[in-house]
């Protein structure tokens, strides 16, 4: 899950700016340098709150995608000099403001578009380098935009705390293997594959079952005729979590577990039979590890993506959270439950796409487990089998970014979210892939075919 309960990140700006100008002690010598993507985001925002804990970490660059009024007070209150936005309107609007703004570093900058985030992550991990500092990147940005950015990190080497988690959906194969051939890590940020990655630990060759938690969404309870005329307010309405959104509708379809599967699958390279999804309604077990010997490590805590995203940013170790609220486990209950797949079928079209690319993946000896297995060489990752995958997956995150636009805009039905899925799957999604490029045409060519598929839906046709 990518959320939090609701917070004042804003609060954590103006308590930033405050600091400086009543001339609080000087920051603790660096240990790392960290880089945001999707900064004015959900992910992005708390990660911000976070990085206030952590005075030995240095916020370098930050990337948003075009709020770039709210990405310049990030800028001025956490003293970042460079800013991508992705908008090359908004970045002139940016650099227009910039001239005249008080409080942003000396020598600040404003860069544009993928080829700005390219050269900030590019002169981020030099200067790193130089420094004698390890790089995290952050990749919160949403949606398979998100692949890109984070290839980019993996191939200087940085590592990538990972809150996209369409990258390892549409890329999987493909991010094991620059992350191999560039001895990069990945740590997940999602707080069911970051609870799965704690319980691991270095255990990977002894799990027997992973089981992956979610909460079953707004519509847990609701009969079919009802979650048929659900209208995006409703969806939207998470019982637990403080969402974006287009995960808080992936979370209402049932779909974000779905994409989590496959995530867990590229993520700790097991197989799908070892994958077991659980309804968890309290959103209290963020995720399991049954182990050969039966025993079963459980990952607790309340439903605060503060928590994931500080593991990540200080690992190996834990920084202090103070605003997060601890559990009482005296007053928690915890139940668990199957997902209903009649009632939420795309969990059941996640499940059988990536079913469909690992055997693809299996026979052309593709390595999965970016994040459980050592990286290798240069030299070992020269000769290693060229990733091969189906196009199912990929197919299946496009259409349904595209589905979930056109219900939010009250332009589809929420049931037409699924059927759009499975439609562009049933025409694309056998298509073999072999390279990144097949990746970006693929994504592009199912966006086409969705957008036709709920035109013709909104259309009547």
């Amino acid at each position: 899950m990518n959320g939090s309960p609701g917070s004042d990140p804003s609060a954590t700006d103006r308590r930033a700016a405050g600091d400086r100008e009543a001339g609080a002690a000087p920051p603790a010598a660096p240990d790392r340098h960290v880089v945001l993507l999707g900064s004015t985001g959900s992910i992005g925002r708390q990660a911000l709150e976070v990085l206030a804990t952590m005075p030995a970490a240095k916020l370098t660059g930050i990337v948003a995608h075009s709020n770039w009024q709210t990405a310049l007070e990030q800028c001025a209150a956490h003293a970042v000099p460079t800013l991508v936005l992705q908008s090359d309107e908004a970045a002139r609007a940016a650099r227009g403001a910039a001239a005249s703004a008080s409080g942003l570093p000396a020598g600040f900058k404003v860069l544009a578009g993928d080829v700005g985030t390219l050269e900030l992550v590019h002169t981020a991990a030099a200067e790193a380098r130089e420094a004698g500092l390890a790089l995290i990147v952050l990749n919160g940005i949403v949606g398979a935009a998100g692949l890109r950015a984070t290839l980019a990190t993996l191939e200087v080497g940085a590592t990538l705390a990972l809150a996209n988690k369409e990258s390892m959906v549409a890329g999987g194969p493909f991010v094991t293997a620059v992350a191999r051939a560039h001895g990069a890590r990945v740590i997940p940020v999602d707080s069911e594959h970051s609870a799965l990655f704690q319980c691991l630990g270095d255990q990977g060759a002894a799990v027997d079952e992973l089981l992956l938690t979610g909460s079953g969404g707004p519509f847990r309870l609701w009969g079919a005729e009802r979650i048929a005329r659900a209208t995006p307010e409703e969806a939207l309405a998470h019982p637990n979590w403080s969402m974006g959104p287009k995960i808080s509708i992936d979370s209402a379809t049932l779909m974000n577990k779905g994409l989590e599967v496959i995530e867990a699958h590229q993520l700790f390279g097991v197989l799908y039979e070892q994958v077991t999804v659980l309804i968890n309604p309290q959103s209290v077990v963020h995720s399991m590890v049954r182990f050969r010997d039966g025993a079963i490590l459980a990952h607790l805590g309340v439903p605060d993506m503060r928590t994931p995203i500080g593991y990540a940013l200080g690992w190996p170790a834990r920084p202090t959270l103070p605003m997060v609220k601890r559990l009482d486990l005296l007053a928690a209950e915890v139940s668990f439950a199957r997902p209903d797949l009649e009632k939420f079928p795309c969990l059941r079209l996640a499940i059988e796409a990536g079913k469909q690319a690992a055997m693809v993946e299996a026979e052309a000896g593709c390595a999965t487990g970016a994040c459980v297995v050592a990286p290798s060489s240069a030299a070992l990752a020269a000769v290693a089998p060229r990733p091969r995958t189906a196009a199912a997956p990929i197919v299946l995150n496009a259409a349904n970014e595209i589905a979930v636009e056109a219900f939010l805009e009250r332009e589809i039905g929420f049931l037409d979210i699924a059927m759009t899925v499975e439609k562009c799957l049933s025409w694309l999604g056998g298509e073999v892939v072999e390279s990144l490029d097949e990746v970006f045409a693929l994504d592009a060519e199912a966006r086409r075919f969705a957008t036709e598929s709920t035109a013709s839906r909104r259309a009547g046709i």
